[in-house]
């Protein structure tokens, strides 16, 4: 069986799993019950006209463990025992960025060379980042790593528990969050997450648990630590002011500003450097019009042939999101449709395609994505499911990744017609997500 049967036939299952969840907040609806009743039918034909939802829940609840134990040990054997399975580039950056703290070097003189002589990777966070980081490079790296890829998938679980959580399902169990942990350690996002060692599981983690929590201190704390450590999830500022969460928002920004309060009072001038010079260099960063940038500035320079930056066509790009983000807001969130986690997601997915650099780790948002696609209210239509398979597909696919190894170097931004199109995947599939998200105002739930 191929990963993607397998994954398919996963998830199946755990769709059968929810069917009696999504019945009870239906609410009413007569169209969502008589599909579920077709499909256990359907289920009983495939299986000599014994099965039953119920025993396929059973059957679930007893698989789940087993098949997140295999995934992860899989993930490990791939790390270790692959050639180049993971270089946890990232994390080097990190830890190395922070230990020039001790011996008082210039932090943004760093540069992390031994496994990517082409790109020496600079410190490109922001300085409370290096403060957090600094204690990391105390411990001997090997063992920082493996703990690491340890965090990771205990934050993807706990990604995938609250978003449950966030779409309605009162008590989700924890073995449908096993199901989908095991699914989700063999997506693209995941997959460059583990191989660069990143942060930005534990970061979607925490602005999740921010929407969740209903403490206006608490949550303002999650989001504006998470922006001084790496500034994109300040998006979520929008979330708090749309949903009027006006303590939560100011909360953030006080946090935030407190972080670069502190990183001035300990760093000085390695801090005004990056907040005057630094901020929003978006090339020092890394090379723009690489694959692995899956924003519109990044789609748009492969196709012109040079980096875009906000020449009109990256303007309208993002103008015309803005306009359905906005468009599929009304449509999921208002009193008499309170979807906290599909407005968090149009404000994330907007973040995503705005920012001029979001790399294939920077779309964890799409985990969540999965969750309200395959369990929210929606989840019955059949466009719903296309739009589901389809994301899927792309994400265990990762066809960023396989277009990386079309292009001649990271540097080099011109390609073929056909490359470069390829390269707009993931803005256009934000862009048709959004727009039926907007499409669903007309639906009376």
């Amino acid at each position: 069986m191929t990963r993607v049967a397998f994954i398919e036939a996963l998830l199946t299952r755990v769709e059968t799993v929810t069917r009696h969840h999504r019945d009870l907040l239906c609410d009413g609806c007569d169209e969502h019950r008589v599909e579920i009743a077709e499909d256990a039918e359907q289920m009983g034909s495939r299986c000599g006209g014994h099965a039953h939802p119920g025993r396929y829940s059973r059957a679930m609840s007893k698989l789940a463990p087993a098949l997140l134990a295999l995934s992860v040990i899989a993930r490990l054997a791939w790390t270790y025992l692959v050639p180049n399975g993971a270089n946890f580039v990232d994390l080097h950056v990190y830890v190395g960025g922070a230990s020039t703290l001790a011996g008082g070097h210039p932090l943004y003189d760093y540069v992390y060379a031994d496994q990517t002589p082409d790109f020496p990777l600079p410190f490109t966070y922001p300085p409370f980042a290096a403060l957090l980081f600094y204690p990391l490079h105390f411990v001997p790296f090997g063992l920082l790593a493996f703990c690491w890829q340890v965090g990771i998938i205990a934050a993807l679980y706990g990604v995938v528990w609250i978003s449950l959580r966030l779409i309605g399902l009162a008590d989700p169990g924890h073995r449908m969050a096993m199901a989908w942990t095991a699914v989700g350690i063999w997506t693209e996002p995941l997959r460059s997450t583990f191989d660069y060692g990143q942060i930005n599981v534990i970061l979607v983690l925490g602005v999740l648990y921010a929407v969740y929590s209903t403490r206006w201190w608490w949550s303002g704390l999650l989001v504006g630590v998470a922006a001084g450590v790496k500034l994109t999830p300040a998006v979520t500022g929008l979330y708090f002011l749309g949903v009027r969460r006006w303590g939560a928002a100011v909360f953030a920004a006080v946090t935030f500003v407190g972080t670069v309060l502190v990183s001035w009072l300990v760093l000085r001038d390695q801090a005004l450097y990056y907040f005057t010079d630094l901020l929003g260099d978006a090339n020092r960063i890394g090379p723009v019009a690489t694959s692995f940038n899956q924003s519109w500035r990044g789609a748009i320079s492969r196709i012109v042939g040079h980096d875009a930056g906000f020449e009109p066509a990256v303007v309208i790009a993002v103008l015309v999101t803005a306009v359905l983000a906005v468009f599929a807001w009304r449509a999921v969130y208002g009193v008499d449709r309170p979807d906290r986690l599909a407005a968090l997601l149009v404000v994330q997915l907007f973040g995503l395609v705005f920012s001029p650099i979001s790399w294939t780790h920077h779309w964890v948002w799409l985990i969540p994505l999965m969750m309200w696609l395959w369990h929210g209210p929606f989840a019955a239509l059949g466009s719903a499911r296309a739009l589901r398979w389809t994301w899927l597909v792309l994400m265990i696919v990762g066809v960023p990744w396989l277009l990386s190894f079309a292009q001649p170097t990271i540097w080099v931004i011109s390609r073929p017609w056909y490359l470069a199109w390829a390269g707009l995947i993931y803005p256009v599939m934000t862009l048709v997500t959004l727009a039926w998200m907007a499409r669903r105002a007309t639906i009376k739930r």
